[in-house]
């Protein structure tokens, strides 16, 4: 609207403009070649307004006859660049549904028409990797390398050609992305990754603090992986530097109070010191977090020496700060049985094994009957529900079952992969664990069986040749993939060894 009024008032000052001219009395006077030529002044300037448009004419012509051939040089480049990204276009939607044999005459067309251009070779790139021509894709990401807004991208893609075929060249591609561009997530996840695979917990804490500064990971996933990777580095530091460790398990407290294995080592060098409070201080604060058999464990063993009963009462200490917990009722029941308050271990024990009678629950009613009663048949009968009862919860880590704690997993490298949980029931495993279970608990005699475990004698040929049941194949909600289990290691107190756990069979 307001540019309608503008328009309308120019108009008008213009109309009023040649009004005042024509009736304002004045003429001008041209001399040329002894003759004066005597025009009025509007007719003047009207003159000289036409013979500034004609001028204008003649130069735009002869300016247009000079520029014809850039000019239809910019056409001709302009149409080729129409149908080379038209080209590219179809070959990424033949990339898309999997078309090779189109997706590779459209990368041609598109590099024939647009030449290096960083969308042609990519396309080229991914049709060569759609056909299986490996040779051919690392050519043109190689080529990628020689342009500063493509190396990146060159860089990623040789990446995981090396990657594929395992190639140690995988490492340096990654390396040097990081140090051209750090800010690119694929790379601070690998240089993460191989600095992990290394041991260079340090390193590794460095590559945290860059990504959380790039802002190519959150706040909270750089605490928790900062946080393993302290863990580590104490594990690690625990024979040969004590105190480095205490450090370092301090500070992957402070980002992570609930991190286990640093709570643990924590708590233990502590204790070593004679600073029983604050080592039962950062124990019960892990505990709340999260309850783990690792925390009762030291927690009962905070002050060495401890009567049974004093670990007993140190044991309801840690349940009354979780009453409901599972893993607390299960501390109660062993610092019991090793006190010999075998009732108050029944007492703890029983409801447990009626909601819920998992292997440990079970391997611990076998353990009382065992040292209680000495009934060698509910020894047996307990052990033989506990080869076919619920698994306890282990750590896991992408479908990968393991005793014991690791800053990374063992089948993708993943940093701080492993998470305390109950591992997935598999039918076929149940059924395999109760075939074994009624094979075995016939073979045991009643005065082998007085550790919370099956036990089995180490002559036995299953024992020594464990066969397909040393690795189960467990189905994982997060990976169609099979699922790997450690075998579990024989007690070092006693030559015999120790049979896996299986679910419950419905």
């Amino acid at each position: 609207m307001i540019r309608i009024f503008l328009f309308f008032a120019l108009l008008l000052a213009a109309a009023f403009g040649i009004v005042w001219l024509a009736e304002t009395p004045g003429h001008v006077i041209v001399n040329y070649g002894g003759f004066d030529y005597q025009v009025s002044l509007l007719k003047a300037l009207t003159g000289i307004v036409l013979v500034s448009f004609a001028l204008l004419l003649i130069w735009t012509a002869i300016r247009l006859v000079f520029r014809l051939p850039g000019i239809l040089s910019l056409a001709n480049r302009m149409r080729r660049r129409t149908k080379g990204y038209s080209a590219v276009s179809r070959g990424l939607i033949s990339l898309g549904v999997g078309d090779r044999r189109n997706a590779t005459r459209f990368a041609g067309e598109a590099e024939r028409l647009l030449g290096s251009e960083p969308l042609s070779l990519l396309l080229k790139a991914q049709a060569a990797q759609l056909s299986g021509d490996r040779q051919g894709a690392e050519h043109t990401f190689t080529r990628m390398l020689d342009a500063p807004e493509t190396r990146v991208l060159g860089l990623r893609g040789l990446f995981v050609e090396a990657r594929r075929k395992g190639s140690d060249a995988a490492r340096k591609y990654a390396e040097e992305a990081y140090r051209i561009a750090p800010a690119a997530p694929w790379a601070g996840e690998a240089t993460l990754e191989y600095r992990c695979a290394d041991g260079d917990w340090r390193g590794a804490i460095a590559a945290v603090d860059q990504n959380a500064s790039r802002r190519t990971i959150d706040r909270d996933t750089a605490k928790r992986q900062k946080a393993a990777l302290l863990a580590a580095q104490a594990l690690a530091l625990a024979a040969k530097s004590p105190d480095d460790a205490l450090r370092a398990a301090l500070d992957a407290l402070k980002l992570n109070p609930g991190q286990v294995p640093a709570a643990v080592l924590a708590a233990k060098a502590l204790s070593a010191r004679g600073d029983y409070s604050k080592a039962t201080r950062l124990l019960e604060t892990a505990w709340k977090l999260g309850q783990h058999q690792d925390l009762a464990e030291a927690y009962l063993s905070v002050r060495h020496g401890d009567s049974g009963l004093d670990r007993l009462k140190r044991a309801r200490n840690l349940a009354n700060l979780t009453p409901n917990a599972r893993e607390a009722k299960l501390a109660v029941a062993r610092a019991a049985i090793d006190a010999q308050e075998f009732p108050v271990a029944r007492e703890t024990l029983e409801p447990l094994v009626l909601e819920q009678p998992t292997a440990r629950a079970c391997h611990l009613m076998a353990e009382l009957e065992d040292r209680d009663s000495g009934n060698a048949g509910m020894v047996r009968r307990w052990l033989s529900r506990a080869a076919h009862a619920p698994r306890d919860p282990a750590w896991i880590a992408d479908g990968f079952i393991s005793e014991t704690w690791a800053p990374v997993s063992p089948v993708t490298g993943k940093l701080d992969a492993f998470v305390w949980m109950t591992p997935p029931q598999s039918l076929e495993t149940s059924v395999r664990a109760t075939m074994d279970a009624d094979r075995f608990t016939d073979q045991i005699p009643a005065s082998a069986v007085l550790a919370p475990a099956i036990l089995v004698s180490s002559a036995d040929p299953a024992v020594k040749n464990p066969g397909p049941h040393a690795h189960e194949e467990l189905p994982d909600s997060r990976d169609a993939s099979p699922v790997q289990e450690k075998p579990l290691a024989a007690p070092s107190s006693s030559p015999v060894a120790v049979l896996d756990h299986a679910p419950d069979d419905p």
